[in-house]
């Protein structure tokens, strides 16, 4: 059955038992597939539930006011937390669900883990809920500056989406693992999981995914080095307006009229900016904006570019250490352009640092070539080959990815256990598995190739 079918049967079924949490399945489902118009219509339906079903009410309301944009989400979304904490409603699946949903809609990806995962980790689901459920949870590593966490995570997502037969959770997935992976520096991987959402989102028409497999391709492009078709997505996604629902559509506008003004092209940068209202200064990156698009405005101007630097430090979120990053980047990179050698290297050794600090290779290879252009010299460290199994055996799976982290680091395996959420005894048969795939025959030996492991 499509997507499609399954959420206008859950719909109907729904209004015909009175029963506001099919409709929410319905809900659910289509945020994998549907864009922010087809959630719409199940706003006023969901509204003769408000008495009986408050919580879902608001979760609903206010992530589909959020898909279109609408500054009235905000008080829905957190209305629905102070729900779910004062009547303590973790214990069930699907509430806990919609909890790490509105947190990351409200855009605070680093509070996922911290306040869900323990719960996730302890309750029974079906495999497809618990793929959502990590998948949701590694996104918010990710975003907030944990990449390598994220991928392992959104990897052992997959495999369990894979595993359940469920094309939809696994599309979604495989769409955030794209820019994921761009980001890290896994650039075949990337390429590969490009591929694989696209023909998972043509399969589900999926509106949703297709516009994070836009936004994981601008990455990609931008991680491979090919400039012209990193701006021709950026021209695409300004245009669509992409980028709503993360906060990043600012973001996206300032990078392509940042490219045009620092290539000559000012009426077109110009362009961009006008009419487009100041940037909010609770996004991430928004303490930053205002002085990013004052550059964008006097491109030339060495002031300027000193007034942008100096409210770099203010980007102290957890989701802005990505941004802050680019930004010395793009700052320290035209620093060099024009000869001032003393800010450009600060600058791009800031940009280097903060990339390395979140696990974002790929983007640090790019920022360390600029930086080797004004020094003149090479990077002083070249990264080890990705870990990989031996020949015949499977590569190792998220879960395998993350017990192998924490016990090349040290960890007993009840450390390990506590330290991931798990019981000791899955501790000890990933680990069985990760000894055998990497022919390694102790954990010394495991820790010996700990760099590999990212």
């Amino acid at each position: 059955m499509s997507s499609d079918l399954e959420a206008d049967r859950l719909v109907a079924e729904a209004l015909r038992t009175s029963d506001p949490r099919l409709l929410f399945s319905a809900f659910l489902v289509l945020t994998r597939n549907a864009g922010a118009r087809d959630l719409l219509p199940l706003v006023e339906k969901m509204a003769g539930f408000a008495d009986r079903e408050p919580y879902l009410f608001h979760v609903l309301t206010g992530v589909a006011l959020s898909r279109s944009g609408d500054p009235a989400a905000a008080a829905h979304l957190s209305q629905a937390l102070e729900i779910f904490d004062r009547d303590r409603l973790h214990d069930d699946p699907l509430y806990l669900e919609c909890a790490i949903f509105v947190t990351l809609t409200l855009i605070r990806p680093h509070e996922a883990r911290l306040k869900y995962a323990g719960y996730v980790d302890r309750l029974t689901f079906d495999p497809a809920a618990k793929a959502r459920l990590l998948a949701m949870i590694g996104l918010g590593d990710a975003w907030a500056g944990n990449l390598v966490r994220g991928q392992a995570e959104m990897l052992e997502a997959r495999d369990l989406a894979v595993r359940a037969g469920r094309p939809d959770v696994q599309a979604e997935v495989t769409a955030w693992l794209i820019k994921c992976e761009a980001l890290r520096g896994d650039l075949e991987s990337s390429a590969a999981h490009l591929a694989e959402a696209r023909s998972l989102a043509a399969r589900n028409g999926s509106e949703w995914v297709a516009g994070h497999i836009v936004e994981g391709s601008a990455t990609l492009h931008l991680a491979q080095g090919d400039y012209e078709a990193w701006v021709a997505m950026l021209e695409l996604m300004v245009a669509s307006g992409m980028g709503v629902d993360s906060g990043l559509v600012f973001e996206y506008r300032w990078e392509l009229a940042t490219h045009h003004a620092l290539r000559g092209n000012t009426a077109t940068a110009a362009q961009l900016l006008r009419d487009v209202p100041p940037a909010p200064v609770h996004l991430p990156g928004g303490p930053a904006m205002a002085a990013w698009r004052s550059w964008i405005e006097r491109p030339g101007d060495e002031r300027a570019m000193h007034e942008f630097e100096a409210v770099l430090p203010e980007l102290v979120q957890p989701a802005e250490r990505l941004p802050r990053a680019r930004m010395s980047w793009l700052l320290g990179a035209e620093h060099g352009r024009a000869g001032r050698r003393a800010p450009a290297v600060r600058l791009l050794e800031s940009a280097c640092a903060g990339y390395a600090a979140i696990g974002a290779g790929g983007m640090l290879a790019l920022a360390e070539a600029d930086l080797g252009r004004v020094t003149g010299g090479r990077p002083a460290y070249t990264p080890p080959p990705a870990l990989s199994a031996k020949p015949g055996e499977a590569a190792l799976t998220g879960a395998e990815i993350r017990v192998a982290v924490a016990v090349a680091d040290g960890l007993s395996n009840k450390e390990a256990a506590d330290h991931l959420f798990v019981s000791v005894k899955t501790v000890e048969f990933h680990l069985g598995n990760i000894f055998r795939k990497l022919d390694v025959r102790n954990r010394t030996e495991l820790a010996r190739r700990r760099d590999q492991l990212g």
